[in-house]
């Protein structure tokens, strides 16, 4: 697979120049989705290599990390935007672009669904059911490194003062949270990524994330890296939104102890 994988390397960054545009809007968003690419895939690596899964197994995680976000460049090329609510599913739009792919058929039918089934379901609020724990442990890590690396993209822009320097794909500007989304805060559950309203709905959205890791060796960067008290510290505080915080540190403390 070694071989293989070096060509599919290979084909992806000549894919992703070629959406390389002197329309300095959407050269940043392929700029950011060409660095979160890469991101990703180095996260797979290591998440998998934790899990001490097999070598195959590990180039497997590779190459899902490397084109999970395939369809993003077709999508913010046409549309300007990566809110899958105003344009396509990127994962959906990723599949189209696998499908097309010659190379992809020298891949084992079975890591082809595996990787397929990871793919589709990286994006959703949860992974759709299915008795194959296979199919549930490549998505599972998926998502970490994707999770992980989105957290290092929006870093610079929990800070309410670095609101104006959003780039132009992200809209939402004001900073309070609808009462729903404090609600899921409090009540300790996913918030709906296409209700957004508010910048701090977005904010809400991504602290909630936290509720959906499931490695330790996530968790663990995600803490070390500072990003959920850099969320925390940038959030309208109110009686239910402490609460709510305190739930979550709750849980982190939890996961990362082992219990």
């Amino acid at each position: 697979m070694q071989e293989l994988l070096r060509r599919m390397h290979e084909w992806m960054t000549a894919y992703m120049k070629s959406f390389y545009t002197d329309d300095e809007e959407v050269q940043n968003g392929i700029l950011i989705k060409e660095k979160h690419t890469g991101y990703v895939t180095s996260n797979c690596v290591e998440l998998a290599k934790f899990l001490n899964l097999s070598n195959h197994d590990v180039q497997l995680a590779e190459i899902i990390g490397l084109f999970h976000d395939v369809g993003r460049f077709y999508q913010y090329q046409k549309y300007k935007t990566f809110n899958d609510a105003h344009s396509e599913d990127h994962a959906n739009l990723a599949l189209k672009v696998i499908d097309q792919l010659d190379f992809f058929n020298e891949l084992d039918k079975t890591d082809l669904d595996v990787m397929k089934f990871a793919i589709k379901n990286h994006n959703k609020k949860t992974i759709e059911p299915i008795d194959d724990e296979r199919k549930i442990l490549f998505a599972k890590i998926l998502r970490d490194a994707d999770k992980l690396d989105i957290y290092r993209v929006l870093e610079p822009y929990f800070k309410q003062e670095n609101v104006d320097k959003m780039p132009n794909f992200i809209k939402e500007r004001d900073p309070n949270i609808s009462p729903d989304f404090i609600q899921n805060l409090v009540d300790g559950e996913q918030a709906d990524f296409y209700k957004i309203r508010t910048n701090g709905d977005r904010k809400i959205v991504r602290l909630m994330w936290i509720y959906d890791v499931n490695f330790k060796w996530t968790m663990e960067r995600i803490v070390q890296r500072g990003y959920i008290d850099k969320i925390v510290e940038n959030l309208p505080m109110n009686e239910k939104v402490a609460e709510g915080v305190r739930r979550l540190r709750g849980y982190v403390e939890q996961v990362i102890s082992g219990k």
